[in-house]
């Protein structure tokens, strides 16, 4: 147990160690990198991830999660409304070409669902709401991603996004892990013995298979962003602007709704962390010559994110929400 929480206490050296290892194989051996592009492959490999991640979330306590409505409301309100009008803007400073937006907005308008609880523990939030509002997120954004599209691009998203790799995506990353580690946690009720060994197992699964995922994606896509060097300079200014923007836009969210301090951290992270790694495979399977600029687009959202979490778990906590000038402006 002891070997287990050291490794979930490295696991962004280890994510930064992996980064790195990944983008120097994928930039001096593209050839053989490249073998591990293919968008099947990384589906299953975040659905392995997915599992993992949801066999320690307690769905026999959803209702806590669900019963907390002021906070339900507000990483709701952070996420799919604040969210997209920062984006909408920031995206008037792009070129207007539609693979670009299409880039960017597939990854800035969904919130993320996986590392981003580590982020909001080492960023003295609250894991735990953060843990139970996953699912809520994910079927949210999954709801949500079409319309938004269809807002902000009109035709030329429903023409070139097909609705099959997002119900693929959604059946494979989602409902299969979910459906697996909902039965897993009942089965460890009635069956105490090997099903808790199994969920005991399981629990090993999220950071490892978080190092691989990123490897992976890395990898295999770091070679295509030299292509798009001109694009993607004009992309990364978006990213870091997105980062910077959203924790004082959801600073104010927080204090509409009276969040006590950890909830107010966590409604932060959510909406300042977006979900590269699930929508990647939605970008893999657009047609090609949409496909592989589109990709490299939101590779570089990660890269330039898990840099900016690693500021996020220092300045939210001491500049954006201190406890004591939170305390005194909440009086």
């Amino acid at each position: 147990m002891k070997t287990r929480e050291k490794l979930e206490q490295n696991q962004i050296w280890l994510y930064v160690v992996t980064l790195a290892v990944a983008a120097g194989l994928g930039l001096a051996s593209p050839e053989l990198m490249t073998s591990l592009d293919n968008h099947i492959l990384i589906s299953i490999v975040i659905a392995l991830l997915m599992f993992g991640m949801f066999t320690q979330i307690p769905f026999m306590s959803i209702k806590e999660s669900i019963g907390n409505r002021r906070f339900i409301l507000a990483i709701l309100t952070a996420n799919y409304i604040a969210v997209p009008i920062v984006v909408w803007l920031l995206s008037q400073f792009l070129p207007q070409q539609s693979p670009v937006l299409l880039g960017v907005y597939l990854v800035l308008l969904t919130p993320c669902i996986d590392y981003v609880i580590v982020f909001t523990h080492l960023g003295r939030g609250s894991e735990k709401l953060m843990l139970l509002s996953t699912p809520i997120l994910f079927v949210t954004q999954m709801f949500l991603l079409p319309i938004y599209l269809w807002i902000f691009m009109g035709e030329q998203a429903s023409e070139i996004v097909n609705p099959g790799p997002f119900i693929e995506a959604f059946l494979i990353i989602i409902v299969l892990p979910l459906l697996l580690a909902i039965v897993l946690q009942l089965l460890s009720k009635k069956n105490r013995n090997s099903s808790q060994l199994l969920l005991d197992v399981s629990a090993w699964i999220p950071v490892p298979l978080m190092a691989l995922t990123l490897f992976v994606v890395v990898s295999s896509q770091i070679g295509k962003l030299s292509q798009y060097w001109d694009v993607l300079l004009k992309v990364v200014p978006i990213y870091i602007a997105f980062m910077l923007i959203m924790p004082f836009v959801t600073r104010f969210i927080i204090k509409w709704f009276r969040l006590d301090i950890k909830s107010g951290r966590t409604v932060i992270f959510s909406a300042g962390t977006r979900n590269s790694l699930v929508v990647l495979p939605l970008a893999l399977a657009l047609p090609d010559n949409w496909s592989t600029l589109v990709a490299a687009i939101i590779v570089t959202q990660t890269i330039v994110e898990l840099a900016g979490e690693l500021i996020y778990v220092r300045f939210i906590p001491r500049v954006i929400l201190r406890d004591k000038v939170y305390n005194e402006g909440s009086e």
